[in-house]
C-alpha cells in the first residue's frame, strides 16, 4: 500500500520473496518440502484496524505463497525492493539496517502440539481454537481472534495453530515475551524480523484434508493488556566479575544445549541460550554479536533449517537479556 504509514500500530509489514515459495509443501508419498530458501525481499505493507479487516486480509495472504508477514517496521520505503530483513547494519557487507522494531496493537500467537482432548477432530478449526485460548492468561479467553491452521495441523499430534489478537495497546515483542513467558506460545514470533508465515500448504496429487484453514472466534474485539510498568524490563543488579574459565565453560555448555537440541525444540532452547549468553554480554564478557553467531551455527550444526531464523532468534535472546531494545 504505497504511502502507508508503517509505523502504524495497526499496519503488518509484508515481505515477499518474488519466485521463492514460503510455505510447506506435502506430497501424496508423504514427503514433505520446506519452505524455500529466502534471503531477498519487497518490503510491503497493510493494515487491519478490526478483526473482520484482519480475518480479510489473512484469507488473501493464504494464497500468496510467496509472501509472509513480519512484526517489523520498513525503515525507508524508498529501499524496499530486493532488501534483506536486517534490523542492525551488516558489518560483514556494508547493508543497512531495513526493519525497526515498533509496537504492534496485533498479536500473533503460534501453538506446536498443542495435546487435544480424545475425540477431538483437528478439522474442526473452532474448537481446537477455542482449546488453545482457554490454555492463554484469561484476558485471552472472551477475546475475539482469527485462527489459522499451521502446515502440521492435522499431519502432526496435536494442535498446531497461529490465533491473531488485537491488543488495547500496542506492545513491542519484547514485552510481549515478557508478558507471555509462562503461555505455551512459539516466542520467536514475536521479533521484529522473523517470518510469520501465513500462506497455505501446497497439496501435490493429494486433498488439503481441512475443510478450512482460517476461523473466526467471537468474543471482544481487544484483549485488555497490562499496564506498561507491569511489562517493564525487571531491574537488575549489579553483575559480579566472572572468571574467563567460568565464561569458557559456560559458554561452550550453552553451545552444546543448541547443537544437541531435537527439532521442535531448536530455536525454544536457542532462544533460552541466548539469554544466557546475553548475561555475559551484559557482564562484559563476551561479544554479543560474536556470541548469537556461534548460537545461530550451533543450531545449524545440529540441522537447523534457515540461518536468518536462527541468527534473528539468537540476536533477539541477547537483546532480551541486556535490556537493550533491537532497533
Amino acid at each position: 500500500m504505497p504511502g502507508a504509514d508503517t509505523t502504524d500500530p495497526h499496519a503488518l509489514t509484508l515481505a515477499t520473496a518474488c519466485g521463492r515459495r514460503l510455505c510447506k509443501t506435502r506430497h501424496a508419498t508423504g514427503a514433505v518440502q520446506d519452505y524455500d530458501a529466502a534471503y531477498r525481499f519487497t518490503l510491503g505493507v497493510a493494515e487491519a484496524a478490526d478483526l473482520d479487516a484482519l480475518a480479510a486480509l489473512l484469507r488473501v495472504l493464504e494464497g500468496r505463497r510467496d509472501t509472509c508477514v513480519l512484526r517489523g517496521a520498513v525503515r525507508d520505503q524508498s529501499r524496499a525492493r530486493g532488501v534483506r530483513r536486517l534490523l542492525h547494519p551488516d558489518n560483514a557487507t556494508g547493508e543497512a539496517p531495513t526493519l525497526a522494531e515498533v509496537p504492534r496493537a496485533w498479536l500473533a500467537l503460534d501453538f506446536d502440539s498443542l495435546p487435544l482432548p480424545p475425540g477431538a477432530d483437528p478439522r474442526d478449526l473452532g474448537r481446537c481454537g477455542d482449546l488453545a485460548r482457554a490454555v492463554l492468561p484469561a484476558v485471552f479467553h472472551r477475546a475475539g481472534c482469527v485462527v489459522a491452521a499451521t502446515a502440521g495441523h492435522g499431519f502432526k499430534p496435536g494442535a498446531r495453530l497461529r490465533l491473531w489478537f488485537l491488543l488495547s495497546r500496542p506492545l513491542t515483542g519484547a514485552e510481549c515475551k515478557r508478558w507471555l513467558r509462562a503461555a505455551p506460545v512459539d516466542r520467536t514470533v514475536f521479533g521484529a524480523a522473523q517470518p510469520i508465515y501465513t500462506a497455505a500448504p501446497v497439496f501435490v496429487s493429494m486433498a488439503d484434508p481441512l475443510p478450512v484453514r482460517l476461523a473466526r472466534l467471537d468474543g471482544a474485539e481487544r484483549v485488555d493488556v497490562p499496564p506498561a510498568a507491569a511489562l517493564a524490563p525487571p531491574l537488575r543488579p549489579p553483575l559480579r566479575k566472572i572468571q574467563a574459565e567460568d565464561v569458557t565453560a559456560r559458554f561452550a555448555a550453552l553451545i552444546r544445549l543448541v547443537r544437541d537440541a531435537r527439532e521442535g525444540e531448536r530455536h525454544p532452547k536457542l532462544y533460552w541460550a541466548a539469554c544466557r549468553a546475553g548475561e555475559l554480554v551484559a557482564a562484559g564478557e563476551v561479544d554479543g554479536t560474536r556470541a548469537a553467531e556461534i548460537l545461530a551455527t550451533a543450531a545449524m550444526d545440529g540441522g537447523g533449517a534457515d540461518r536468518a531464523r536462527a541468527l534473528a532468534t539468537a540476536q533477539d535472546g541477547i537483546a532480551q537479556a541486556t535490556g537493550s531494545a533491537r532497533r
